[in-house]
């Protein structure tokens, strides 16, 4: 299982703008093969950085999405409204406390 995390920030004007993006992505991004899990969360002391976590089988199937139309598509409408650099990080869980 690979975690995909991802820290966007964005011009203030340009939130709303991401929301409506992610809602109209997120099914589709969950329904592509080996994605379990896609969440997003805003941070609590800068307002203009949200994180998605994605889930994934393997890095085969994160790869596979990434190099897909679907990405493509919403990476395009998404890149524009950055007011910094997106940092990325591919995970995996070695421990877990319920």
């Amino acid at each position: 299982m690979i975690i995909r995390i991802v820290k966007l920030s964005f011009h203030p004007e340009y939130i709303s703008d991401f929301k409506t993006i992610f809602e109209e992505s997120k099914q589709k991004i969950v329904s592509q093969k080996g994605c379990n899990r896609l969440e997003m969360f805003k941070d609590i002391n800068d307002v203009n950085v949200i994180f998605t976590y994605s889930w994934w089988d393997s890095q085969d199937d994160l790869n596979n999405y990434r190099n897909s139309e679907l990405f493509k598509d919403v990476w395009s409408k998404t890149k524009i409204l950055f007011n910094k650099k997106p940092e990325a990080w591919s995970t995996k869980k070695i421990n877990e406390v319920l």
